[in-house]
């Protein structure tokens, strides 16, 4: 495995899925910001949030980064459109089961079938994160592709 390359480009393909979220957000495709779930995890100060969600979330795309070039290494697929199989089902694991997981133990986030609190702010994410928006699961799944087609590409 080339520990290198993985470090490169899982970095480049975390900054460009996190900026393609980010535009998505702009665009009125979603209301989901990432950065700001992540960091509200650890922090309850809402300006600072961002920046631990960020760092957070690059440490995460590292680690699928490493992940992805497990699957790249036992299937001996070193190509563009096997990383975007692989965003495929990483999209559908995160948008089906990873947010109901953050949201079941994230400290300011209410439950799915309760209202906000003073300390519960944030709205659950609901099946395929439709509740932060109908353009969120598309949002997601192209953000995941680029990310395994980065991955796919550069990797070697």
């Amino acid at each position: 495995m080339n520990i290198d390359n993985l470090l490169l480009w899982g970095f480049a393909a975390t900054l460009i899925l996190t900026t393609l979220m980010a535009a998505s957000k702009h665009f009125g495709l979603t209301r989901m910001d990432i950065p700001f779930m992540l960091g509200t995890m650890f922090t309850s100060n809402r300006n600072k949030a961002p920046w631990f969600g960020f760092m957070i979330h690059l440490m995460m795309g590292w680690i699928f980064a490493f992940i992805y070039g497990l699957a790249f290494e036992s299937s001996g697929l070193h190509t563009w459109w096997f990383g975007l199989a692989i965003g495929f089902v990483h999209a559908a694991f995160v948008l089906s089961v990873g947010l109901q997981i953050v949201s079941a133990f994230h400290p300011r986030m209410a439950q799915p079938y309760q209202g906000p609190t003073p300390t519960k702010q944030l709205e659950p994410p609901g099946f395929f994160a439709l509740n932060y928006g109908k353009g969120t699961p598309l949002a997601t799944l192209i953000g995941h592709l680029v990310y395994g087609g980065v991955l796919g590409l550069f990797y070697t």
